[in-house]
């Protein structure tokens, strides 16, 4: 089994307060400057980080001083991106339930724009622009009906989901946000969910873009800006020999197949494939218990510190980083009160004993953000190269 015992600090690891998050920033910078050259090769393209992906403040910062935007889905995020040192006029607003607070957080910081999700917000922003004396520049994000190759739960381009604004209205919200004083349409938002590896998906999206941008024609309307959200994955199964994800086909793939109208800008969505490579959850072996049907590996990291397992039965890599022994099979577990607390069952590994450093991998992305304290347990810790240099 191929691992990266070698390029983690482990003796550091030994003397760090365990469960926690271990951010290889080497990785991370390798990965942006990957994106950018990519982007390069397409005039007018703009990304906007996800930061629900991961919202570790040393991690923002290392995206904002790369030149990047930032795709906020909450006020707090909002928040968290200016800290870090985005740009106001870099940042995105996205979300289905924008409250009050957070139209005007974003109206007094002057961000980029809003990615609007139904008229009926579109209403409400009117409004507190008009209270604020101020104009809000506003993207419909519209829902084009186009499935991916995900897991259920992140799928968001369907007709059933709950995001978007139909096709079949995008029409006439588009004459609202035009009619109204205190709004500016600036462009069209896509989004059809996460950790999609089959292009096709995109290829999907562009053609269904397309469509809509020949009807917007015909009507004498011009689209400013087109954002197609994000949703690459990554390889949860080899993060060691794919350490960064499939950029060159990615952005290849909007290349070749979405027709673009002259000067109009292209905006990306990505958080996932930016920093889900980059993490690792370090957890410690508490117990070996034996029983009659099979072998426990029980750790203190649980699903309270990293959910996707439990949430979405998500596969993540996992090592021993100490030991060297044989190889021998283990349902992974941790110490929270549900039976769903399970990282891995049946999975193969160096034989584990108490005190053994585990990794977990591809932790980067909706990991330590989703952390609670379910149990009353303390949140992970994230650390970075850096902090443990």
């Amino acid at each position: 089994m191929c691992c990266m015992k070698g390029t983690f600090p482990t003796e550091k690891f030994r003397g760090t307060k365990t469960p926690f998050y271990y951010y290889d920033t080497d990785l991370l910078r390798r990965t942006l400057e990957t994106i950018k050259t990519e982007m390069d090769k397409q005039p007018d393209c703009h990304l906007h980080y996800a930061v629900k992906a991961n919202a570790n403040p040393k991690v923002l910062r290392i995206i904002s001083q790369a030149g990047f935007g930032a795709d906020c889905v909450s006020g707090g995020e909002m928040k968290a991106a200016l800290a870090a040192g985005f740009p106001a006029e870099k940042i995105v607003y996205a979300g289905v339930g924008k409250s009050d607070w957070e139209i005007e957080l974003g109206l007094e910081r002057g961000i980029a724009y809003f990615n609007v999700e139904s008229s009926a917000e579109l209403e409400v922003i009117q409004e507190i622009a008009c209270r604020m004396n101020t104009t809000a520049r506003i993207s419909l994000r519209i829902n084009p009906n186009v499935g991916a190759h995900t897991h259920a739960h992140i799928t968001t381009g369907l007709s059933e989901n709950k995001f978007g604004i139909s096709m079949d209205e995008m029409h006439q919200v588009i004459e609202m946000a035009q009619s109204l004083t205190n709004i500016e349409f600036v462009g069209l938002h896509f989004h059809i969910g996460s950790q999609i590896l089959d292009m096709n998906d995109f290829v999907a999206l562009c053609n269904r873009v397309n469509e809509l941008q020949t009807q917007l024609e015909r009507q004498h309307i011009v689209v400013k800006n087109i954002n197609v959200g994000g949703g690459l994955g990554i390889d949860y199964q080899h993060p060691n020999e794919m350490p960064i994800p499939n950029f060159a086909d990615y952005f290849r793939t909007y290349r070749k197949h979405l027709s673009l109208r002259p000067g109009q800008q292209l905006h990306f969505e990505l958080g996932r494939a930016v920093v889900g490579q980059c993490g690792t959850l370090v957890t410690k072996v508490l117990y070996v218990k034996q029983t009659s049907l099979k072998l426990f590996a029980i750790v203190d990291a649980g699903m309270t510190d990293l959910i996707r397992p439990a949430l979405y039965q998500a596969y993540h890599h996992i090592e021993n980083l100490t030991s060297e022994e044989p190889l021998q099979k283990y349902d992974v577990v941790g110490p929270i009160c549900e039976s769903s607390d399970v990282f891995a069952k049946a999975y193969e590994m160096n034989a584990c004993r108490r005190g053994d450093l585990i990794a977990i991998r591809s932790a980067g992305a909706y990991g330590e953000i989703m952390a609670s304290q379910y149990n009353c347990r303390e949140l992970p810790v994230g650390y970075t190269t850096e902090d443990l240099a």
